[in-house]
């Protein structure tokens, strides 16, 4: 009877299989808590110990030595301030002063700009000619008054109240009229310099829908907004973010709609930035965010004006930085990863459709060659039998296991990807196509990998480029090869408990307060008629409930 008994205990390899598939989720947990902990009170020793120093350096100016300011407010000497703005800028070898006279008034003035920032025949026509050839007058209510109401037909115009300013406004391309006698220096114009023209997005494109994309230039893209259409409701907030080097940043919201505890969590988020300069909203993206080390992305980016605009309607809140052509949309759940402006613009049976490829897309880009890897070294017995005689065919003669197989095609898939990419455009795409066919046939053809693993590396391959945002797609790409780990281990247990746990830190991410998987968890039954499936426009009345917008329905 014993050993009957004895037989029917498992082997031993079952038990360290039952014992790794516990450990696994909760050392992955631990060490997830202790990373945050640490970083986070890293931080908050950082921040505390900047305010100590900043306190005490204020303590010992006050009592040590302390120091009159120097004033660098003008003193309506012409000669005294215009040295001064020499000694201040004359360093610069791209700022030019010129000097004339203006005609009307029989004083001396100056011009002062740097080359390339302004719009040189406003400054000829509007500025010198209307100055140097004016006919003479008293000028009986001041300099100023007479400069900026008979003389200067511009519509910008303003004024430095002191040195430091004038510099930072010369500097950004303003261009400076001083003039003798006149307190105030004038700023005339506004920055101008060569800009791209405004193309179709790269990495958004469309075969039906707008062909406009955001440029660089702030203003621009704020008046591509404005050019949607007639609406008093758009409000576009300006802050300035860089301690160092300053930008413009607008912060863009629809007031009748978004929700106020929404729009002043995103304002003080952008007021908590501290750093030297804001290159590109990346920089913004990754400074307000929920969770920093979480992979998935919790801002939205795009250069599409249209989804930026829709976006706004629907309750959400846009971020635009100077400098760049990706706009920032907040907050962002994971279905919105995977839909396309496309899918509003065609009919909702297609849109539809298309969807639901993308949700499937991204499940094979995430779990394909874990599948593979579970089928072929754990659990073969699951695969029908005329298609396992198959595979097995196939990989007579390949030495590596099936991990080792997946992993040479996939990092090679990976260089071939990022090197199409920053190869020049005209020979970018065809060195990852044929660099893919060249590598898969000799790999098949030298017994590394099996012709059956070169199909599911290029079906993997092909469903990660049909997801609509790049960032989502990477971090897919990244996931991919963690699933692999699990079910070289594990198995198909290993891959299921790797999607419960990317599903179980999924349902813990927010976005500025809005759960990440949204209507899925928490439940929301009105929200998903915008889900997996595209409902009607006719049937869309209402706002998404997880905004929790102050205007609800989408119809007056």
């Amino acid at each position: 009877m014993w050993p009957k008994i004895v037989s029917y205990i498992p082997d031993w390899t079952i038990f360290m299989q039952a014992a790794i598939t516990l450990l696994f989720p909760v050392g992955i947990f631990y060490l997830y808590r202790h990373l945050y902990f640490y970083v986070g009170s890293g931080r908050s020793k950082e921040t505390e110990a900047k305010s100590q120093d900043a306190e005490l350096k204020k303590n010992d100016n006050r009592e040590v030595n302390p120091q009159p300011p120097v004033s660098t407010a003008f003193t309506q000497d012409y000669d005294a301030d215009l040295t001064a703005i020499k000694t201040a800028l004359g360093e610069n070898s791209d700022v030019h002063f010129r000097e004339f006279s203006v005609k009307g008034i029989q004083a001396r003035a100056a011009l002062v700009y740097v080359e390339g920032m302004q719009h040189e025949e406003l400054i000829n026509q509007q500025v010198l000619q209307n100055l140097m050839y004016a006919g003479e007058t008293q000028a009986s209510e001041g300099i100023y008054n007479y400069l900026k109401q008979n003389m200067l037909p511009l519509a910008q115009l303003s004024e430095a109240k002191d040195l430091d300013q004038l510099q930072e406004f010369v500097l950004f391309g303003y261009t400076a009229l001083i003039v003798e006698g006149m307190r105030e220096m004038l700023l005339v114009g506004s920055p101008h310099g060569a800009v791209r023209s405004i193309t179709e997005p790269t990495s958004e494109a469309l075969l039906r829908g707008p062909r406009i994309g955001f440029t660089e230039v702030l203003s621009e893209n704020t008046s591509m907004l404005r050019r949607q259409g007639l609406n008093k409701n758009l409000e576009m907030k300006m802050v300035e973010v860089g301690s160092e080097i300053k930008k413009n940043l607008v912060i863009a919201y629809m007031k009748n709609i978004v929700n106020p505890d929404l729009l002043q969590e995103v304002k003080e988020r952008i007021s908590k930035i501290d750093m030297d300069f804001i290159l590109e909203s990346g920089y913004v993206e990754q400074l307000i965010e929920d969770d920093y080390l979480s992979p998935f992305q919790q801002t939205q980016n795009t250069e599409r004006p249209d989804r930026v605009i829709a976006s706004l309607l629907e309750g959400r809140v846009a971020i635009l930085l100077d400098g760049t052509p990706f706009a920032l949309v907040v907050p962002v759940t994971f279905s919105m990863l995977l839909q396309s402006p496309e899918d509003y613009y065609e009919r909702w049976i297609p849109g539809t459709l298309l969807r639901i490829l993308r949700f499937c897309a991204s499940f094979l880009a995430l779990l394909a060659p874990a599948l593979y890897i579970s089928f072929i070294s754990f659990h073969p017995g699951l695969i029908p039998t005329q298609l396992a005689i198959s595979i097995i065919e196939t990989r007579q003669g390949v030495p590596f296991p099936a991990l080792i197989e997946v992993l040479i095609l996939e990092i090679s898939i990976e260089i071939l990807r990022e090197a199409g990419i920053r190869l020049p455009k005209p020979i970018g795409p065809a060195m990852g196509i044929v660099g893919g066919l060249i590598i898969g046939d000799a790999a098949v053809q030298a017994g590394i990998v099996s012709p059956f693993l070169v199909i599911v590396v290029a079906v993997t391959a092909i469903s990660s480029f049909s997801i609509p945002m790049y960032s989502a797609g990477i971090t897919l790409r990244i996931l991919r090869f963690a699933g692999m780990l699990f079910a070289a281990v594990l198995g198909m247990f290993g891959t299921i408990l790797f999607f419960l746990l990317i599903c179980s830190h999924l349902t813990r991410l927010s976005s500025f307060g809005v759960p990440y998987v949204t209507p899925i968890s928490p439940f929301r039954l009105s929200d998903w008629k915008d889900l997996f499936v595209r409902a009607p426009l006719s049937i869309m009345k209402r706002r998404p409930e997880m905004l929790k917008t102050q205007k609800k329905k989408r119809r007056s």
